[in-house]
């Protein structure tokens, strides 16, 4: 009887010893903050008022419609530019410690010019930063989000060198109008991706399909953008302002095709993260980058390689020029070498040789590359610790796309998976991680998707002149977590439970 008894308690204490383990990774760590972001070209609207310039989006809506999926534009979009105090009451509600919001280049400087500052245009961000602090939410403001004032492309855009300078005498105006009142400062969005599809492929704005020559220049340049940025910031304004500033890069998580090969995901991470990480982090292009890129130039026929070089001068110049590492994360994928010329429904990841692909028993969203796949992103993480000595991460977007669903039960599924893998991340594996940011507060634009897919926490009715706000499922399951600090299992649903089918 003593035996039995015994017996039963020490399995009743593992169960409890157990159920705390997992309850640990479950609360939110000291010092993680929590927010929702937005960006201008896609929720602001008011595209032709206030003496706002034309953007590179709004002539690429305008001039290529049938490249939108549903034909549409952000000229209303969710028309924040008149409802921003209606957003900031939603974020307070939520209880959010930041917003993440954007500038729009051509709002502030219609002619791209720093000498010609559009008055009405900064004053709109300065009302909407203020609604944000008198409301106790840190504002982060990005420079750029994609939609550069159509002049500059006139000019070349991101194929001219130029641009660096441009972009940094625009964010002298930004320094010295909001710097008083932002604290963190993300310069450039997700090179990899503008540099790809729009001057690589010419999917998105501006349009051009260059190849991988277009790509790598575009980058090229928004590295030196982004540098001569944060050098300024450093030299005049840290010691008055003392604010942080990063380049956000997104990065995909990645599993290997065949259990046990390491190159591959090498290979992955260096040709689409590493690309614009590693020259701030560490110094120039990755090597493996470098020579494949030039071997395969060499190929062609070209006389020097299709990735541009950077001077000793411009590789000092441009490492260290971060103050944390901006992530923008949603999805992994599988990755291996091509062992037959189908590809399956894979991929290329340009000049890296991989073929990439989904596993199709994995859940997805309505975007087709989105897929459930949380360890993946805590791969992601601990990659990031041991690539750069594990500096700061703000997670600055993650989010999952549905077909306008207000009852989101996917969309609260994947934010519970991904946030607990975050903090196991943190408490299991040190992975300094500082912020996580949900994309997105409301549904809006999705650049060349149109309003056909949606990321929000809150619905906005498109076909309504008021675009009349709506809070989904996930808005109340987020201001419970936000309550306790601590994450709450998904509000049951038939069809969704909270285990990935990944295998």
């Amino acid at each position: 009887m003593k035996k039995s008894f015994i017996f039963v308690f020490l399995v009743l204490t593992h169960r409890l010893s157990t159920q705390d383990d997992e309850n640990v990774y479950l609360k939110f760590s000291t010092g993680l903050k929590i927010g929702v972001g937005g960006a201008a070209y896609q929720i602001e609207g008011a595209w032709n008022i206030s003496n706002k310039g034309e953007s590179v989006w709004d002539n690429f809506v305008h001039n290529m419609p049938w490249k939108i999926e549903d034909q549409s534009n952000g000229d209303t979009a969710s028309n924040s530019y008149h409802k921003y105090k209606d957003d900031v009451k939603m974020v307070k509600r939520l209880g959010l410690d930041y917003y993440r919001l954007s500038i729009s280049w051509a709002r502030v400087l219609p002619n791209g010019s720093a000498d010609s500052i559009n008055q009405e245009g900064i004053q709109y961000y300065h009302n909407l930063i203020d609604e944000l602090v008198a409301n106790g939410i840190e504002p982060i403001v990005t420079m750029y989000h994609w939609d550069h004032p159509q002049v500059l492309e006139d000019m070349g855009g991101w194929m001219n060198e130029s641009m660096a300078t441009w972009f940094a005498e625009y964010a002298e105006v930004l320094y010295r109008e909001l710097g008083p009142k932002v604290k963190t400062f993300l310069t450039i969005n997700e090179p990899q991706i503008l540099c790809f599809q729009g001057y690589g492929s010419g999917i998105m704005a501006p349009g051009r399909d260059l190849g991988t020559a277009g790509t790598y220049t575009c980058g090229h340049n928004m590295l030196k953008a982004h540098a001569k940025a944060y050098r300024l910031y450093d030299e005049k304004y840290r010691s008055i302002q003392n604010g942080k500033l990063g380049i956000v890069s997104h990065c995909d998580g990645y599993l290997p095709e065949t259990e046990g090969e390491t190159l591959p995901l090498e290979l992955a991470y260096q040709f689409r993260c590493g690309w614009i990480s590693h020259p701030i982090f560490v110094g120039d292009y990755h090597q493996v980058m470098k020579s494949r890129v030039a071997q395969l130039s060499r190929d062609e026929g070209l006389s020097e390689s299709r990735l541009p070089q950077f001077s000793p001068e411009w590789i000092r110049y441009i490492k260290g020029t971060a103050d944390f590492f901006g992530l923008n994360h949603y999805t992994s994928f599988l990755v291996g070498f091509p062992t037959t010329t189908k590809q399956n429904g894979s991929f290329v990841l340009h000049d890296s040789g991989l073929l990439v692909r989904s596993d199709p028993r994995w859940e997805a969203g309505s975007l087709k590359w989105i897929h459930i796949i949380p360890e993946g992103f805590s791969s992601l993480l601990r990659k990031i610790k041991s690539e750069y000595n594990n500096p700061p991460v703000y997670i600055t977007e993650n989010g999952f796309s549905d077909n306008n669903k207000v009852q989101d039960h996917q969309r609260i599924k994947y934010h519970y998976l991904y946030l607990k893998e975050l903090l196991q991340a943190v408490k299991r594996d040190g992975c300094n991680v500082q912020r996580y940011t949900f994309w997105s507060l409301l549904d809006n634009f999705e650049w060349s998707s149109g309003y056909q897919h949606t990321f929000g926490l809150i619905n906005v009715n498109m076909t309504s002149p008021g675009r009349e706000r709506t809070p989904k499922l996930s808005f109340t399951w987020l201001q419970n977590v936000m309550r306790m600090r601590q994450l709450q299992l998904p509000i049951p649903s038939p069809s969704v439970n909270t285990t990935t089918n990944h295998q």
